[in-house]
């Protein structure tokens, strides 16, 4: 199995308003190291995994979406708590989205052999969270 990472940052507040979240019920910024990785079976024909630039971009398209907001105001993410493994869903399935769009246009992975999305946030350099999703293009 090959990888792709590339690295970029957002920063984002939000509330954790449960009781469960203790002081972090109240606003709060974070500031979060993003990866996402894109794992194949097997190179392509040119011998990538994928276009390092385009997922680069890809990436921070998405993230672009989401930094300096209050994502407590953001009307997709309304009544949803903002947790680090909530975002990192969000943040894989928007990439992935785009991905397909990319994808399909013959874009870095024409060929379809990239298999899975996986982003990772990183709060600190002691804790992360993850979300891995298939990432697929239709023929």
């Amino acid at each position: 199995m090959f990888t792709l990472t590339v690295r970029d940052r957002m920063m984002v507040a939000h509330s954790l308003p449960d009781p469960f979240f203790g002081p972090a019920q109240r606003l709060h910024g974070a500031t979060y190291v993003v990866e996402a990785t894109l794992h194949a079976d097997a190179l392509d024909r040119h011998g990538v995994v994928a276009d390092i630039g385009a997922l680069a971009s890809a990436l921070r398209a998405v993230l672009a979406g989401l930094e300096y907001r209050n994502l407590d105001d953001e009307p997709d993410l309304a009544g949803v708590l903002t947790t680090t493994e909530v975002l990192a869903r969000v943040v894989a399935d928007r990439l992935a989205d785009g991905l397909a769009d990319g994808l399909a246009d013959g874009g870095p992975d024409a060929t379809g052999h990239v298999r899975d999305l996986e982003v990772t946030l990183r709060e600190t350099d002691l804790a992360w969270a993850s979300y891995r999703r298939p990432l697929r293009v239709e023929p």
